[in-house]
């Protein structure tokens, strides 16, 4: 029985766990995120060694990081994590491991783990979105993780939205991420507050500055009729990337992941009329469905185990 190891790097978190070929987690854990190339390494090697203790015979280890990743494991830049500035994940990890390494984007190993495991299995063209701090994406193209020429390929949060939209993490203007990530819902939820419209957001963050899109999310599961239209109104902005991301890889399923998927069909059923309501030839696309995933904030650590599999198979 082979087991291998998932390593999700996120902003604030890591995350590694000891996986089976079923998706099946046998040991896991996590650290708060260190900032810095090197401190950040040093914690990856520390989270294998201690499942190693549990699982002395993991085969190989994957890494889904939250950046740019080139074809040799180096993660080349992210917007979202400062500690990423041509690190080169693979050379160290396997240098401090000795076990094979295998590094991609964060959203393309969740993306894979939905493909494989999860909400997209079974669909030869999908999109896996991940709505959180930012916006990732994966595109599935006749069953694989499409990597492009430099292994960049799907950065779905950062295509252009509008030119003269608000400042994305990355520096410039109108992405896709600053107008539709869970930043972005926070940002609409301090504007409504602020123009008298957010009383119940207000109610649950204390202050005006201190409203963030999960209390946009919790007063909109409360039925409030404020929340409700703030998050009507993000909904529209997340549908309006997925129309031009759908026009361009015309994919059978869409499957919405990220924290924000908690909130369930009171953000998916305003996402998929505002997305019917725009997408080209909306009439030939009935099979077309938009779904949350299913693997939860799994999908990271058991999508990099997979990874690591696919290295040694």
């Amino acid at each position: 029985m082979t087991i291998t190891a998932g390593i999700d790097i996120g902003g604030t978190n890591l995350r590694a766990a000891a996986v089976l070929e079923d998706g099946t987690i046998v040991a896991e854990t996590s650290l708060l995120a260190p900032a810095g190339w090197d401190a950040l390494r040093d914690a990856m090697v520390t989270l294998i060694q201690d499942l190693r203790v549990e699982v002395p015979e993991l085969a190989a280890v994957g890494v889904g990081a939250a950046g740019m990743v080139d074809r040799r494991g180096v993660v080349a830049y992210s917007p979202n994590v400062h500690a990423f500035a041509d690190s080169p994940v693979r050379s160290d990890l396997e240098e401090r491991l000795s076990l094979p390494i295998a590094v991609d984007n964060d959203a393309n190993v969740a993306a894979l783990a939905e493909a494989r495991l999860g909400a997209a299995r079974g669909c030869a063209h999908a999109l896996v979105i991940t709505l959180g701090t930012g916006i990732g994406g994966g595109v599935i193209v006749n069953g694989e993780v499409l990597r492009g020429a430099h292994g960049f390929a799907a950065e779905v949060g950062h295509f252009q939205i509008d030119p003269q939209g608000p400042i994305c993490a990355c520096g410039e203007r109108g992405h896709w991420e600053a107008l539709a990530s869970g930043n972005a819902l926070g940002w609409m939820g301090r504007e409504a507050a602020a123009a008298g419209r957010g009383k119940a957001l207000i109610a649950l963050a204390g202050d005006i500055e201190a409203v963030r899109g999960d209390h946009v999310g919790e007063a909109s599961l409360a039925g409030d009729p404020e929340a409700l239209a703030i998050l009507d109104r993000y909904a529209e902005q997340v549908a309006i990337g997925l129309v031009g991301l759908a026009n361009i890889f015309d994919p059978e399923r869409i499957v919405i992941s990220g924290g924000l998927v908690a909130l369930g069909d009171v953000l998916l059923d305003p996402v998929r009329s505002h997305f019917m309501g725009r997408v080209e030839g909306a009439s030939a696309r009935e099979t077309l469905t938009i779904v949350a995933a299913t693997l939860g904030t799994q999908a990271g650590v058991v999508g990099a185990a997979l990874l690591a599999r696919d290295l040694i198979s």
